[in-house]
């Protein structure tokens, strides 16, 4: 097996991405396709095929689900006597959007992106985005519990100090009201869809800025959909980092 995977590949055009992923993330890609999609930004969007645009998005739903329910899971054993409201503050903070950013650039995955414009980069989400369609080529490629362990191993135990996280506190949510109230702004968040299944909810939140849908937010309850709703709206409206 390790024969094939060396020659599968060394011989293969998409040679350079394949090691890329295996330094980073510790295993060969298998459906190659998935990982050029998850590294595609939508400025540099293929063609459309019945009115879909062919980049990063569709996939980055689908990580942005599976990264929320693996971090949820990991969090809910790490902590066996915390009430839900910590397990979400924490679930929140390890998967919002300015950590995810910060990840894609500390493991490198940034530097894969694909977009229209190299030197003046992707937009401040980008290598956030990326990651979490990252996650769902992963998925899609080697199924759940491969990518539950990679997720849990090789993301959140190295790079993660939850200690730290327990003290680390930055409420979007709040941080956009203050905003709003103080630059005389409409918002409000929208509940937009509860997603029930066999075994949980999830919710859907958008932030709607005088009138504008700025963000979605997507968790396991309402309350962490709303904060990450919040700080991806905060990021796409360029605010300053927010403190305590």
């Amino acid at each position: 097996m390790l024969l094939k995977n060396f020659v599968k590949v060394h011989l293969s055009k998409d040679k350079k991405l394949r090691i890329s992923i295996k330094n980073i993330f510790g295993f060969y890609p298998g459906n190659i396709f998935l990982y050029k999609l998850a590294l595609r930004h939508r400025s540099a969007s293929l063609n459309k095929i019945n009115g879909v645009n062919i980049n990063n998005e569709r996939l980055e739903y689908l990580g942005d689900a599976i990264l929320g329910a693996v971090v949820a899971e990991f969090l809910f054993k790490r902590f066996p006597y915390e009430a839900e409201g910590f397990l979400t503050e924490m679930r929140s903070k390890i998967v919002s959007r300015s950590s995810l950013n910060k990840l894609s650039y500390k493991l490198g995955l940034s530097k894969l992106i694909l977009s229209s414009d190299q030197k003046k980069g992707t937009g401040k989400s980008a290598a956030g985005d990326a990651f979490e369609a990252f996650v769902g080529a992963l998925y899609l490629d080697k199924g759940y519990k491969f990518t539950r362990k990679i997720i849990i191993n090789r993301i959140v135990l190295l790079n993660f100090d939850v200690e730290n996280l327990m003290n680390a506190d930055i409420n979007y949510k709040s941080k956009m009201i203050e905003w709003s109230q103080k630059e005389k702004h409409d918002l409000h968040f929208e509940l937009v869809e509860e997603i029930k299944s066999k075994h949980n909810q999830q919710y859907i939140v958008q932030v709607i800025v005088d009138g504008s849908k700025v963000a979605l937010g997507r968790d396991l309850s309402k309350k962490g959909a709303e904060k990450l709703a919040a700080e991806k709206a905060w990021i796409k409206l360029g605010l300053s980092i927010p403190t305590n």
